[in-house]
């Protein structure tokens, strides 16, 4: 009997030390640790500095698109970007744009034949296209355009 009391109170006073540890660990987590997001920025704004936290958008899906061609042909592009995310009227903007986004690349893309769009550098499309979608956006610019599908059949 003696013996379970002595294991007993080692016990009791090990999981005390744990809590106490765990207690400590978490105050000094809290109130001494800097931990900035992985990937995220600081940006200067008029009111100081804030944090810039990229996400991609990739809110205009998959978009086919017939060319010029009779026949016609079809494009089948997935773009995407990156945006602040943490800036809640572009994103509010980039949502209320879907539309007008996916008519710019299909315009874009409808107006060559096959041959045509096989001849043009995938850069030079990404630049047009990006030049496009920032003249009708109004509160934040896109400043990269990446096409995870591109195929033209």
């Amino acid at each position: 009997m003696q013996v379970s009391k002595i294991i007993y109170r080692g016990l009791l006073i090990c999981l005390a030390l744990v809590g106490i540890i765990l207690l400590i660990g978490t105050i000094y987590g809290i109130f001494f640790m800097d931990n900035p997001e992985s990937g995220s920025r600081f940006i200067e704004t008029e009111q100081g500095y804030s944090e810039r936290q990229d996400q991609i958008f990739t809110g205009l899906g998959r978009i086919r698109v017939p060319t010029m061609d009779a026949p016609p042909g079809v494009v089948i592009i997935f773009v995407s970007f990156a945006y602040d995310s943490g800036d809640r009227a572009f994103s509010e903007e980039l949502v209320l744009k879907i539309g007008d986004l996916r008519d710019i690349i299909s315009g874009y893309f409808g107006a060559f034949t096959v041959n045509e769009l096989s001849d043009r550098d995938e850069e030079i499309i990404k630049i047009e296209l990006l030049r496009r979608f920032n003249a009708i956006l109004r509160l934040g610019q896109i400043q990269t355009l990446y096409f995870t599908d591109y195929f033209i059949m």
